[in-house]
């Protein structure tokens, strides 16, 4: 609670959605946690007038012809967009995520079953690839450990219908990649003023434009940075892997 920002409503919100979407009980002692530091925080003084954080920001738009999502909190951004296909007769409809630090590094690589050829999956996350503690170390790392899943959903064949088909660095290196390259797209339409489209007020009121990413000062010098890296990935056992960030002039 003292290492960043002070907490407040949306972080304590983020912790009890997190919980919900881990499947913990409503009954279990991490949300009897969470109300105990709310009502912590509730009792404190307010005499003391502080600044408050920038709080997070949720943007949406058409890039790249692509339909993009960005979250940007005080000290990371996460971009998402989805894929879609059908395989063996079924239909799927996967979102994946990334998510970078100041530095523009790598976090983690999400993927979310919006739709799952296994109907039981829908609504299931998965961390394909986590940087391990990467909350802690130091954010402009050249090579880090990866804790990766070693069995990878089908449903990434909407991404790349040959992908079970190269090694796993690979494949790894290909899922890490994938991110930097949207941030190139997407800075390079925001240059051009080329983003389309904003929020759907009946589905999300609180989501921005797209376009409004230009003026945000905590996602801008992120994406930047993210945008001049890209990953190599070196084996090391079966759900682990040392990732390793090179800078480059462009991505491909």
């Amino acid at each position: 609670m003292h290492a960043g920002p002070p907490i407040g409503a949306t972080e304590l919100l983020s912790a009890r959605e997190f919980l919900r979407q881990s499947d913990f009980s409503p009954a279990s002692d991490y949300f009897s946690r969470l109300n105990r530091i709310a009502d912590r925080l509730e009792g404190r003084a307010t005499n003391v007038q502080v600044s408050a954080p920038r709080g997070k920001r949720n943007y949406g738009g058409e890039a790249a012809g692509r339909w993009m999502q960005l979250q940007s909190a005080y000290d990371h951004v996460i971009l998402s967009t989805c894929y879609a296909g059908k395989f063996n007769l079924k239909r799927g409809r996967v979102k994946i995520s990334h998510r970078f630090n100041q530095e523009g590094r790598i976090d983690f690589v999400e993927l979310k079953f919006l739709q799952s050829m296994n109907p039981l999956l829908d609504g299931a996350i998965r961390k394909l690839l986590t940087i391990k503690d990467y909350q802690n170390i130091r954010k402009d790392w050249l090579a880090a450990e990866a804790f990766v899943l070693e069995v990878l959903p089908r449903e990434l064949i909407f991404l790349f219908a040959e992908i079970f088909r190269y090694p796993k660095s690979e494949l790894f290196a290909w899922l890490i990649n994938i991110g930097p390259r949207l941030v190139d797209d997407l800075l390079g339409e925001l240059r051009a003023g080329l983003v389309n489209g904003c929020h759907e007020a009946a589905r999300n009121p609180e989501q921005l434009c797209l376009q409004e990413v230009r003026n945000d000062e905590v996602a801008l010098p992120i994406l930047e940075k993210a945008a001049a890296l890209e990953s190599v990935v070196e084996e090391k056992e079966p759900k682990s892997v040392l990732v390793r960030c090179v800078r480059t002039a462009g991505l491909m």
